[in-house]
């Protein structure tokens, strides 16, 4: 007597509503942990770059006496950008290519005095920010 074959073959439109249901809730509640982790990293990932300009900008100043001027920028790292002023650039560069932060937006170079601050302008690739837009300061990333 084969005719008893009442066994279900997939899910009802219940079940599977359900199984979405649950899904959703899952990801309402671990998603926002998830963005600020991510968030987090590439604000870090940032301050490791800007931590390498600086050495690189340190051995500038070591070869030269002092820190590129702001209007050169990250390009004296490039090649010389004065050879009558700073006669002890090596022949290599300090750098091969400009590195770009976390957002693919190009790190700022300011000399304050005898001090140099690296900037990146975050998520929202402008100047100020709030939250996850807030400026990347190298002065800041070890605080």
């Amino acid at each position: 007597m084969k005719k008893q074959k009442n066994l279900r073959e997939g899910f009802s439109l219940i079940e599977l509503l359900i199984v979405i249901v649950i899904l959703g809730g899952l990801v309402a509640v671990v998603a926002p942990g998830l963005m600020d982790s991510a968030d987090k990293a590439k604000r870090d990932t940032v301050c490791l770059k800007m931590n390498d300009l600086k050495k690189r900008l340190d051995m500038f100043k070591l070869d030269n006496g002092v820190y590129p001027e702001t209007e050169e920028g990250f390009e004296a790292l490039l090649s010389n950008p004065d050879a009558d002023k700073y006669p002890n650039y090596p022949v290599k560069p300090y750098l091969k290519k400009l590195p770009k932060d976390s957002w693919k937006t190009p790190f700022v170079y300011l000399k304050k005095g005898s001090e140099v601050e690296i900037i990146s302008f975050a998520s929202d690739r402008k100047e100020g920010g709030e939250e996850s837009g807030k400026d990347i300061l190298f002065s800041h990333c070890n605080q």
